[in-house]
């Protein structure tokens, strides 16, 4: 007869092994390990988002999770999430080779739109994604990185968020096939990326916020007339809040195409995340066609519970 010391870890083990347990897998496409977590609750079979996560010029994956931690969030809501690194250039910093306006310093012709698809499509291989929900996160860089996605892969990504990295600037130069939902969010005060457009040191121009928004509003035929009666949010953790403006384009347009423009004003180029940034952010990208999966009332209009 088992001891109750017996009995008791005999419990442990049960509760141990009946207890979903997230995991990850690791992909590896020739450049390198790239960590795709897997919620505890995903089962095969059954389509699941995925979100992937686009570092800054010089930083990394990990860091840029670091920064975000979107993790703990891919667990509770279910979501697939990765967070690749780029390529290092001459000065042995990490890289994507997004638009013309950011960062291939050094001419490499490194193709980042070409791996990072693969790298999602590897992810499908393994896993059952929801194609409405394919979605891309990126700072800087990688804000850049995730307009250069939306232009190349409009019809597979579905919707991308930009934290201070703009499209090209030239139209011509983006093609997409398809709508995708963008958000652009950009501080006024940001040093690095100037919200107002300019270009970095031997690269060519890039557009400001508000040319960006436009230029997706237009290739999504939404009227140019956006939105301007919604609330201010809170964004920015050193900032007295609400202190980010919200404009919406979505007349005239699906709800797949619709886009919008956060200006965090005096906002710089790493802006401290508010206790509000994730929420608002992930429903944006999940919460477009159907209810909030927070209770919030971002989408719902409810603007007391902002």
């Amino acid at each position: 007869m088992p001891t109750p010391i017996q009995a008791f870890r005999s419990v442990l083990l049960f509760l141990f092994l009946a207890s979903p347990v997230s995991a990850d897998v690791t992909i590896d496409l020739g450049r390198g390990p790239v960590t795709v977590h897997v919620p505890s609750t995903y089962e095969p079979g059954t389509p699941s988002a995925v979100v992937m996560l686009l570092h800054g010029y010089t930083s990394s994956g990990p860091e840029t999770e670091a920064y975000l931690q979107l993790r703990p969030l891919a667990e509770q809501l279910g979501f697939l999430y990765l967070y690749p690194t780029g390529s290092s250039d001459f000065l042995s910093n990490n890289f994507w080779n997004a638009t013309d306006g950011c960062c291939n310093f050094f001419a490499s012709n490194v193709d980042d739109s070409g791996y990072l698809r693969d790298l999602l499509d590897e992810v499908a291989s393994q896993f059952t994604l929801d194609p409405e929900r394919i979605f891309l996160l990126g700072h800087s860089n990688g804000g850049f990185m995730a307009h250069r996605m939306a232009c190349d892969h409009a019809g597979f990504v579905s919707a991308i968020v930009s934290l201070a990295g703009t499209t090209f600037d030239d139209p011509r130069t983006c093609q997409p096939q398809d709508l995708v939902r963008v958000l652009q969010i950009h501080g006024t005060s940001d040093e690095t990326i100037d919200y107002s457009g300019g270009s970095l040191i031997g690269l060519d121009s890039y557009p400001g916020a508000v040319e960006t928004v436009e230029t997706w509003a237009a290739e999504n035929l939404c009227s140019l007339t956006p939105d301007t009666s919604l609330p201010n949010i809170d964004l920015e953790g050193d900032l007295p809040g609400p202190e980010t403006t919200v404009l919406r384009y979505a007349d005239d347009c699906p709800a797949d195409g619709r886009v919008e423009l956060w200006t965090i004003e005096n906002g710089p180029h790493v802006p401290v995340l508010s206790s509000d940034f994730h929420t608002l952010v992930l429903d944006y990208l999940f919460g477009a066609d159907g209810p909030s999966l927070f209770s919030d009332g971002f989408e719902s209009g409810n603007v007391d519970a902002w």
